[in-house]
């Protein structure tokens, strides 16, 4: 976790020059007065509480000389030190996920993005006691931040736990502008997982719809799609016209630039019209 710190022209050598050769130093010219630079401080602080850096804060009124040397014109006004060399970041208020890809361009992680690396890595070993230690961790360290609730929804997934991972989602809303597509997107896996568990009935249909729901969960999409194409084609009523919406599902998860859906949907007017 890194630092927030309000610097000044007396300690603006030590506290930022000198420490960015031991850790980058986000340095944000704010003035009291300036509504966006209100808006930014919030997020810069949150951020720097999860990412290693410093985040030096000065204040362009109180600290004319600095911002004469650094030809600060507008605020907020952001730059980056590393390696005592002051380069140029941002001018005027970005949102979190701007600055995250940001920071992610600076080749800085979160404490969040290390301890979900680590997660991966214990459940690609095969070490599910420490994958779900380190999981309880972040949970409680993060618990409200929506890319570890997504992350806690897609390991319940993969551990065929669907009503715990659906539980998880509920914390978050399908109409997030960030977040949204990939809460649709586990929504719909979710419905895929409970289908298999309950099992189908004894029809062909039946069989074929049970079929595309395993070829979904197993990631074999095409396969998938086929097969819900050809419940839609025998019987668009089927599961109150399921198949049609279980294909308007896999879309979502593969995305719009995916072949396989501008492929399929034509496959499916053409079922439908």
């Amino acid at each position: 976790m890194g630092l927030s710190i309000e610097v000044g022209e007396a300690t603006f050598a030590e506290a930022v020059l000198q420490q960015s050769f031991q850790t980058p130093v986000l340095i944000d010219f704010f003035a009291q007065w300036c509504g966006p630079c209100q808006i930014l401080k919030p997020i810069l602080e949150k951020l720097a509480q999860e990412y290693d850096f410093v985040l030096a804060k000065v204040d362009i009124d109180q600290n004319p000389a600095l911002a004469s040397t650094y030809k600060v014109e507008g605020v907020p006004d952001v730059r980056i030190a590393m390696q005592g060399q002051v380069d140029k970041g941002f001018v005027g208020v970005l949102t979190e996920p701007q600055i995250r890809d940001f920071l992610g361009r600076l080749k800085l992680k979160s404490a969040l993005e290390i301890g979900l690396e680590q997660m991966h890595l214990a459940e690609q070993a095969g070490n599910a006691p420490e994958a779900e230690q380190i999981l309880t961790r972040l949970l409680t360290q993060f618990p409200d931040h929506p890319a570890l609730i997504l992350a806690a929804a897609q390991r319940a997934l993969r551990q065929n736990q669907p009503d715990q991972a659906r539980q998880f989602l509920t914390q978050l809303s399908a109409h997030d502008r960030e977040y949204g597509s990939q809460v649709e997107s586990l929504q719909g896996q979710i419905e895929f997982q409970q289908t298999i568990q309950a099992g189908g009935g004894e029809s062909e249909l039946d069989q074929t719809y049970l079929a595309a729901c395993e070829a979904a969960v197993a990631g074999r999409f095409e396969d998938a799609l086929a097969k819900f194409l050809t419940v839609v084609e025998c019987d668009r009523t089927y599961r109150n016209d399921g198949a049609r919406k279980a294909m308007i599902t896999v879309f979502k998860i593969l995305g719009d630039d995916d072949p396989m859906t501008s492929t399929y949907r034509k496959k499916l007017m053409q079922a439908m019209y």
